[in-house]
């Protein structure tokens, strides 16, 4: 689980708003959560509902990349549909159910920055003009639980290809949406919303990066980052944002949303190693969702062979948190 410890110099907001201001806003706050919460509670039903048909759907499944294999079962699809971070919809593994109020389309994509040919990209028109492939790949979370997934996605370097980021692009920047109407834990007004991510350029380019539309052969699910995200799998998940609306090519480096609330616990890099402890737990072993099989973890997530390159010294504990 994710902890938020506010700095030693905030104070206390009563000391900071009239008492009678306070409670007047705790009951429009109160009052708006139970209004929404209302008309969630009516999606209890089928977790896969009210969305028209996707109109990229004829693309899947897209053809498996042999590249990409598998030391380990695929992960039940149904096990990887209900068991999902999703802080814009709140801190619980039970999410699904209420990223279905999330609209996927219409849905754009801008792509900006230090880049020659800046666009906004409509999500089906993206789509249909990426290479589509799936790929095996590891997933592993911070909290210590693992997945196997087949995504479907196209490689962040076909897109750099569209865009042409200038050389004195050092990093990419993600964001993802912000609607308080729809994503009930973007009232938690303590937490930097929208979520962002960032990679340095070298990363975003390597082969493993993928920004993925679909996963076990059709169209990404809401819970899962519809109908856009990110997966770097030789990452902590949290870094593998999803439902992206902007990717931004920038000379200085982002900061991104849990190194902005947890900095000594969750920064910039956050690559798989066992022997770098979490602050509160060990990272020396994972457990796979669906059959809680124990596995020790592999440096890199096993993808050491394709970017243990990009990191100067494998002692640095900042590379691995």
């Amino acid at each position: 689980m994710h902890y938020l410890r506010k700095p030693g110099w905030a104070i206390p907001e009563r000391e900071a708003t009239p008492e009678a201001v306070f409670m007047r806003r705790r009951t429009f706050l109160a009052g708006s959560l139970g209004a929404i919460a209302g008309g969630l509670l009516g999606l209890r039903g089928p977790v896969q509902a009210a969305e028209p048909e996707d109109p990229t759907r004829d693309l899947y499944p897209a053809p498996r990349n042999p590249a990409f294999t598998l030391d380990r079962p695929l992960t039940d699809e149904n096990v990887a549909a209900s068991y999902n971070n999703f802080y814009e919809f709140g801190p619980m593994k039970t999410v699904a159910w209420l990223a279905q109020r999330l609209k996927i389309r219409p849905w754009q994509v801008r792509v900006e920055g230090l880049v020659r040919k800046p666009k906004t990209f409509d999500i089906d028109e993206l789509i249909r003009a990426m290479p589509l492939e799936e790929r095996l790949y590891r997933f592993r979370c911070v909290e210590a639980w693992a997945m196997a997934v087949p995504w479907t996605g196209f490689p962040f370097a076909a897109l750099v290809k569209k865009v042409e980021p200038l050389s004195d692009a050092r990093y990419v920047k993600f964001t993802t949406f912000l609607d308080r109407t729809v994503a009930l834990g973007q009232l938690r007004f303590w937490y930097p919303w929208p979520y962002v991510e960032g990679l340095t350029m070298a990363e975003a380019m390597n082969e493993l990066t993928l920004l993925v539309t679909g996963v076990y052969g059709h169209p990404l699910p809401k819970q899962h980052g519809a109908p856009l995200r990110l997966i770097v799998p030789w990452k902590y998940g949290f870094k593998s944002i999803k439902s992206i609306v902007a990717i931004e090519f920038t000379r200085e480096r982002p900061k991104t949303f849990w190194e902005t609330l947890v900095p000594h616990e969750y920064g910039f890099w956050a690559n798989v190693n066992p022997a770098f402890a979490h602050p509160r737990w060990s990272q020396a072993e994972e457990r796979m969702l669906g059959t809680d099989e124990v596995r020790p973890t592999l440096i890199f997530n096993g993808y050491g062979e394709w970017v243990a390159g990009l990191y100067p010294d494998l002692n640095d504990r900042r590379y691995f948190m």
